[in-house]
Formats: structure tokens, sequence, C-alpha cells
């Protein structure tokens, strides 16, 4: 028997889950858990990397006492934020989050050397915050002293696949996120890197989902008790859940739907028009080269903040349950960046509200309903958008990962967007992790044949609008 092992950490947890190929179906087991999120240290929102990467190691270890060692494991995280290591190989610093506000006014300074509108047409990606592009310049203007020490930057992921390996290379998925790369050449942009003042020798070679980086080192093998192979997945957490979309169509739309709501299609071609810029759609790297043509939508991070702030006791079900049972009417502009860190969820939808003239919602219920019901018109006019663009039709629409289990919204989904809604797999990231490791191995033939694979293996439900 093969084990594959998936870790996957998402912005507000981690999960271990090993699979294997049974009777010609994926069969999934979580073998461990652990809470994540940002923490304020040294005036920034960052990452304990430390303890994240001790997390995974106790996964792995499990494993082990289960009796099921990995032939190979790989790791996918979040996009964008990164780990900046000295010359012999040490972090510099703090990795601070991307909701750190350390980034406010650098896309003037971005802009000050390129344009928007040529930095969308060279690089297809859109304009975040957060990019990568802009926590670099952050970097430069506030720490330049990180910079000069700095011999490689390596996303977070791939920082972690290094402690693991010792081996630095730079996964293209997560790559292309950081608004650096070409969509022509699928390499960095040092033209562009140049220009910006970055130093060329902290970015590392890139390479595709499905590239076998090495084996644990030593010092991890004598940890963890085995050895084994770490395989590159997409390791850009979208780039995996997408993967995992059950359906072989030319023309399939997708929402990744978790913290974020990434709400997209499948392109050969990347469309870096100014159109597309202004409508804030972005061209990420896929798999196989394919281009994750998508809108990132604030996505179920509302719901995860109003629950902690006034429901904490209560789960998702039960909320989504509570909200499909009110009326009121009132919505908000789900993807408005006052939604992206407020200090309070809950008194920023309401005070959108009320600016609005609208009902304000009072408890989780209302607050809930407004949220789910802004995220299924964000939706309906994300299709337009993209409808647009491409000029193709979607007859339905996939929805992979967590938030597929909330029904109201897949309800008003489908309602909202005048589509058929097909969700599932709930852990759609760590299937597409798993996918391209069996791919490597050979156990699968290519992406056709696990998206049909994980299409006979898990539960795929329907919503008819």
């Amino acid at each position: 028997m093969e084990y594959y092992l998936a870790v996957d950490i998402g912005a507000s947890s981690g999960r271990h889950i090993i699979s294997y190929l049974q009777d010609g179906k994926m069969v999934l087991e979580e073998v461990h858990r652990f809470p994540n999120g940002m923490v304020d240290k040294n005036g920034h929102k960052v990452w304990d990397s430390k303890q994240l990467f001790n997390e995974i190691l106790a996964g792995m270890k499990k494993c082990k006492e289960l009796g099921k060692i990995p032939t190979s494991m790989g790791i996918d995280t979040w996009a964008v934020d990164f780990a900046l290591l000295d010359k012999d190989g040490q972090l510099i610093g703090d990795t601070v989050g991307y909701r750190d506000g350390r980034t406010q006014g650098m896309d003037e300074e971005v802009y000050k050397i390129i344009s928007q509108e040529k930095l969308y047409e060279r690089t297809g990606i859109q304009k975040q915050m957060f990019n990568t592009i802009y926590q670099l310049m952050a970097v430069k203007k506030q720490n330049p002293q990180a910079l000069e020490d700095a011999e490689t930057m390596l996303m977070i992921p791939d920082y972690f696949q290094y402690l693991l390996t010792g081996k630095k290379v730079t996964e293209y998925t997560n790559a292309s996120t950081t608004q650096l790369v070409s969509p022509s050449t699928k390499d960095w942009d040092f033209e562009l890197i140049d220009m910006l003042g970055y130093p060329r020798k902290i970015f590392t070679k890139i390479e595709k989902p499905g590239y076998e980086l090495g084996e644990l080192t030593k010092e991890i093998q004598e940890e963890v008790g085995y050895n084994c192979k770490v395989v590159l997945p997409a390791t850009h957490d979208t780039g995996s859940a997408v993967i995992a979309v059950p359906s072989n169509s030319e023309d399939v739309l997708y929402i990744s739907s978790g913290t974020w709501s990434l709400m997209g299609t499948e392109l050969k071609e990347a469309i870096c028009t100014k159109k597309s810029m202004n409508l804030n759609l972005t061209n990420e790297g896929g798999y196989d080269y394919r281009f994750r043509y998508l809108k990132n939508i604030m996505g179920l991070w509302m719901i995860n903040s109003a629950k902690k702030e006034i429901a904490d006791d209560m789960g998702f079900g039960e909320i989504c349950d509570m909200a499909s049972k009110t009326s009121i009417p009132s919505v908000v502009s789900a993807n408005d960046a006052r939604f992206l860190a407020p200090e309070s969820m809950v008194k920023e939808v309401q005070k959108a509200c009320h600016e609005s003239g609208q009902q304000v919602p009072e408890g989780i219920a209302e607050v809930a309903s407004v949220i789910y019901n802004s995220l299924a018109i964000c939706y309906a006019d994300t299709i337009s958008e993209i409808e647009e663009i491409t000029g193709k039709h979607y007859d339905c629409i996939h929805i992979v990962g967590g938030g597929s289990n909330a029904v109201y919204l897949n309800q008003l989904t489908a309602k909202a967007c005048g589509r058929k809604v097909y969700t599932g797999p709930t852990e759609g990231t760590a299937i597409g992790n798993i996918a391209v490791q069996m791919i490597a191995n050979k156990e699968l033939k290519d992406l056709k044949d696990a998206r049909e694979c994980i299409f006979r293996s898990f539960e795929i439900k329907e919503y008819r609008p």
C-alpha cells in the first residue's frame, strides 16, 4: 500500500491527511489537526512559523505511530507571504502576514517605477495590497537591512519544505501570486525585479507541481522516525483546490470556498488586458501551466470573524441554519477592503448597512444572513464579468473546499447565479495536493485521470436555482 501525506495549512487551521487508493478510489484519513492564526509581535501581524513547523513534525510522527509511513508528502498553504533567509539559511526577522498594515502606501511606491496598467500587462496578477511585490517594497522602505542581509526568499510552504529537505526552490503556482512572474515565460520577471530594486539573488529556481524536491534530511528522519520523498504539490492552496474540481469539462467554473472565496475558470493563455485589470481578475499559475483566471472574494473569513466575536460556542452548520430563517434584506459589498482586517467584523457589517440606509443586523443569525446574501450576489456579479471577458457561458458552478458545507450559501448561490451548483469534495485542497503526488508516483496517469478518480471517490451534491 502506497500512502501519501498532504499537509494543508490554512489561515485559521492546519491538517495532515493521509491518503491511499483502494478499488480505484481515494481514501482519506485525517491524522492531525492544529490551529493557526496571525499573532501580534513587534508591531506587526505575523505567523508563528516555528510553532507551525513543530506541528508539521508532530503530524508526521503520528503517521509513524499509525504504521502508515508515506511514500511522499507535500505542503500547501495560503499565498503571497514569504520568509527571508540569510547566508546560513536562517530566518531573518518574522514571517509577516498578509493582513499586516505594512503595505499601506506601497502601491504608490511601486507605481512610481511602473504603472499599474503596465504591471498587469506584464504579470496578469490582480492588485491586492498584500501581494508580495508590495510586501517586498515595504521591506525595502522600512527595513532595508533585512533585504541587504537576505540570501534567499522562499514562499511559506517552500520555506517549510526547505526545513524538511535542505533544498531551496520556489513552486510555480505560489510564485505566480507574487506579481513578479511572467505569464509568458512562467519564470521570474528579472527585468521587473531589477526595476523595483529587489536583489536578484534572493529568487530561487521555479519548479512545477509534481517536482520531486528530495528526501528528508538526516536530522528530520531521526526526529520523525522514517524517511520519505517531498514532492511539490500546487503549494498555493487554491492551486491544489482547483486540481480537485471533479470535472474534465473545458469550460468549468469553480469556487474554492474557505477563508477566501476564489471564483474562476481554467485558461490555457493568460488574459492581461486593461478591461481584465479594471475588473480585478487575476491570472494565477495552475497545474501543468494552466491559468487560474479568477477573482479573490473575501469569503468565509467574514463569517469566521463574526462567529469568533459573538457566537464562538456555535457550529457553522447551526449558524448557517439560523441565517436561513431570517428575513433581513440588507447586503454589503463583500469585497470591500473595509472587511479585510477590521477591529470588529460585526460592527463593520452593521456600520456598512447603516451608512447605506439599510436595516442594521443584530445577532449572529442576521449578521450571517447579510454576509451569505452578500457573498452570493458577489458570486453572481463575478460570473457576469468572467463570461464577458472570456466570451464563454458556464452552465454550472463547482464549489470545493470547507465552504461547500454551507448549505444556505449554496442555495443562495444557485439562486443568485441562476445556475446549478455542485458541491464537494470538502477537503479539496488536501485532495488536490495528494492527486499531484499520486501522478508523480504514477498511481494516477494525469490530471484528467485524477479528476475522474476524485469524482468517483467523494460525494457531490447538487443545488438547483
